[in-house]
């Protein structure tokens, strides 16, 4: 048939709520936006942004078009990339948690685009969504008119989805002011990068 390719409405709809929903809810990234968000603003977190937009881009096509089936043949790999990921953002999270003051000592400089893209590879909820994703919605004879779909859905939504989460942080920032409650908020936001990612050990 000749629209065999094509998705249909309902599925289109399923993929562009499956991608939004993934895209805004908690996680490292959505995080680690909005403490910068607060820590150093808009403008300087747009290098963070960048690096995590460029990640996803590259992760995700490269999902689609095989990497999942590597994981899923070879699973010590899959393993072995998410632990190092989990120990990298509780190192994150403890830095997060020691700061004490808008820009203070442990968070001198906002994150670099090289320091977040490079996170992206070890970022396990960016994985577990792309992975997912490429299970759920790239068939096996539309490989790359579907790796296509995928890449522009999650490129499409992740541009708000950080804004919102930087944004939501830039909100808080006079509020935040004084020392002690920017205290509090960097461990509160410490503690829930910590847990977005302790989730994946049990799976």
């Amino acid at each position: 048939m000749p629209n065999e390719s094509l998705y249909s409405p309902a599925l289109l709809a399923a993929l562009f709520t499956f991608v939004a929903v993934s895209s805004i809810t908690p996680g490292p990234n959505n995080i680690m936006l909005m403490v910068s968000g607060v820590n150093f603003g808009i403008r300087r977190t747009v290098p963070q942004m960048a690096g995590i937009f460029s990640g996803l881009f590259i992760i995700v096509a490269a999902t689609g078009l095989g990497l999942g089936y590597l994981f899923l043949h070879f699973p010590l790999l899959r393993v072995t990339l998410m632990l190092a990921g989990i120990l990298y953002t509780l190192y994150l999270a403890v830095r997060i948690m020691l700061s004490g003051s808008v820009g203070g000592a442990s968070l001198a400089r906002p994150l670099t685009y090289g320091g977040s893209l490079l996170f992206q590879a070890v970022n396990p909820k960016l994985w577990a969504m792309a992975i997912t994703a490429a299970a759920i919605y790239v068939r096996p004879h539309y490989l790359l008119a579907d790796t296509a779909l995928l890449v522009g859905a999650f490129s499409l939504i992740n541009i708000p989805a950080m804004l919102v989460w930087a944004g939501f942080g830039v909100g808080l920032r006079q509020a935040l002011q004084a020392p002690g409650r920017i205290r509090a908020f960097n461990i509160v936001m410490g503690l829930l990068l910590a847990a977005s990612v302790l989730a994946f050990l049990r799976n």
